[in-house]
């Protein structure tokens, strides 16, 4: 599972989610847009159906991936631990495993319920700049378990984010190789991200 806004789903997050699969073997990434945007994102927010509808888009034809509307259907906050327990119901026999970047591992220990989170899902989490591997273990390590619940895999440095793609959009500059041309499509037919955006500082 890689959980994400995808406000909207970019080239980085589809690097992220293969370089997963590729690297650890897994059998499907799923796609898990959350019903409701961070605070910096709201302004910009096309809505839920239309970030599903974006990520569809992004990985059609492409059988390692797929998208989720669990918690897009479920609503309000999403917390990690309720849809990986959601999850279990729906698919009781699969073994899970929850895709995070080095500064959302390390920030675990904070998370609601975080001993079920990794009793939930084993965790691979992306090596980025800035989250060296020997502080996220030992930060891991004030979970029980969790250190035996992790895999970390390589993902090449990519500076693109979903808000640097909406200020593109604003100034009418390209997005194209930025996201998928389906993506960009759907972005100039539905007249998205038109209108000021929040933050000026990149964020996934």
């Amino acid at each position: 599972m890689l959980g994400g806004t995808f406000n909207p789903p970019h080239i980085a997050h589809l690097l992220c989610a293969q370089e997963a699969h590729d690297q650890l073997g897994l059998d499907l990434v799923l796609l898990m847009p959350v019903a409701a945007p961070p605070h910096k994102e709201a302004e910009s927010d096309p809505g839920a159906a239309a970030r599903v509808a974006m990520c569809e888009l992004a990985v059609a034809g492409d059988e390692r991936f797929a998208v989720s509307e669990l918690e897009v259907q479920r609503g309000g906050a999403s917390y990690t631990v309720d849809t990986l327990r959601a999850l279990h119901a729906t698919l009781p026999g699969d073994d899970l495993t929850f895709i995070v970047g080095g500064d959302m591992a390390f920030s675990l220990p904070t998370w609601r319920e975080p001993a079920e989170v990794v009793t939930l899902a084993r965790l691979a989490i992306a090596e980025r700049e800035g989250a060296r591997r020997g502080d996220i273990l030992e930060r891991l390590a004030t979970i029980p378990g969790a250190v035996d619940r992790a895999d970390f895999f390589d993902l090449p440095r990519m500076d693109v984010s979903s808000s640097l793609v909406r200020r593109r959009v604003v100034t009418g500059r390209p997005i194209r190789y930025l996201v998928t041309d389906p993506v960009a499509e759907y972005i100039a037919q539905h007249g998205l991200y038109a209108g000021p955006v929040g933050s000026p500082t990149p964020s996934a």
